[in-house]
């Protein structure tokens, strides 16, 4: 199997080449390129590989870039230490989406996944589906929380909102009851189901479920409230109002 890695970090590209070696003898990887530029000039002249590694996040830009210069027919396993990028890798040739560090395991799962699909043909929205319900399952399901000398834990589709307010994080359940948390909104971000929650603004967080009313504030700008919201209406940043709008629409 030919295979092409897109990495720009040494380590991990040789990590993944010594992983490869020891899964598969028969693997041979034709070029480890570091750049999007690299990239998009390799690919512009070699024929396609059987399949290709790709970090998403590389020195000169995001990899999804690459898909924008030039044509890939090959079937693509991402590669990063970040999942926010998951939903945009599933309108690529997605096979997998490994978390650096990258363990044996999972490679070996990928590999395999990789062989399944194109052995048994099939269709890109299969294989679509069969990642999104792998990573789907990675995002938080609940928050074991802290009370003074109590825990309580809460589930995730409990919370209307998660907010800072005077440089502290709270959740909010749909229940109107509040908790501070250790975690940044933007770590926040991170770990809930995107399909669910959306960043209005600087500070709040929000479940779709939880939104009682949409009103236009002013020409560019929305109005929200919350159904456990007590202190008035919720501004979607100017900035947002577009993704949000399309957000919704889903």
């Amino acid at each position: 199997m030919n295979i092409v890695i897109i990495e720009d970090e040494k380590l991990a590209a040789d990590k993944l080449q010594l992983l490869l070696c020891q899964i598969d003898s028969q693997i041979r990887v034709l070029a480890v390129l570091e750049s999007v530029e690299d990239a998009v000039n390799w690919l512009a002249s070699n024929k396609s590989p059987d399949l290709i590694f790709m970090d998403i996040q590389l020195d000169d830009g995001i990899s999804f870039e690459i898909f924008d210069a030039v044509k890939i027919d090959s079937p693509v396993i991402f590669t990063t230490a970040f999942d926010e990028y998951a939903i945009r890798a599933f309108k690529v040739n997605s096979v997998d989406y490994l978390l650096k560090p990258i363990e044996t395991k999972a490679l070996e799962l990928a590999l395999q996944k990789f062989n399944s699909i194109y052995a048994e043909k099939i269709s890109f929205e299969e294989r679509v589906s069969q990642v999104f319900e792998q990573i789907s399952k990675q995002y938080k399901s609940r928050f074991f929380i802290k009370i003074g000398t109590r825990y309580q834990s809460v589930q995730v589709a409990q919370v209307c909102s998660f907010f800072v307010e005077e440089r502290n994080t709270f959740l909010r359940t749909i229940e109107g009851k509040t908790y501070d948390l250790d975690y940044s909104l933007d770590q926040l971000q991170k770990m809930v189901n995107p399909e669910k929650f959306f960043r209005i603004n600087r500070n709040f967080l929000v479940n779709i479920n939880c939104i009682d009313e949409i009103i236009s504030y002013s020409t560019s700008r929305l109005k929200l409230k919350l159904k456990s919201e007590s202190r008035g209406d919720l501004i979607v940043s100017r900035d947002k109002v577009s993704d949000f709008k399309r957000w919704m629409d889903r």
